[in-house]
């Protein structure tokens, strides 16, 4: 779970963000949003600082919220108040469409001719 959360991160572009639960959904976890922070703590070398709250709100407190407000508009990143404008900047991951349902789809296909 922990390998792919972080291979998830690490697919979000620069000048793009994502959310704990929209990155729990684009590894496959969702509902995991708690695990996708967890795995952020105990990482290196991953671009934490594009992952945020529900509705591009940065989550983290005193000095670091500063840090991951700053890394963002470095590299390009709007806000709109406190929260990243999420219209401009969040990434969509690729829909990724389960085996079962392809599976069930082609065994109808075949079923039916």
């Amino acid at each position: 779970m922990h390998k792919r959360i972080l291979a998830t991160i690490r697919k979000i572009p620069r000048v793009k963000v994502s959310t704990y639960g929209g990155v729990a959904r684009a590894a496959g976890f969702p509902g995991a949003a708690r695990q996708v922070v967890w795995a952020l703590h105990s990482s290196h070398g991953v671009p934490w600082h594009r992952v945020v709250g529900a509705g591009g709100e940065i989550k983290l407190c005193g000095e670091s919220a500063l840090e991951q407000r700053l890394r963002l508009q470095a590299e390009g990143v709007a806000f709109r108040g406190q929260r990243v404008d999420m219209s401009q900047h969040e990434f969509r991951f690729p829909r990724i469409r389960s085996k079962v349902k392809r599976t069930a789809k082609a065994a109808k296909k075949s079923g039916s001719r």
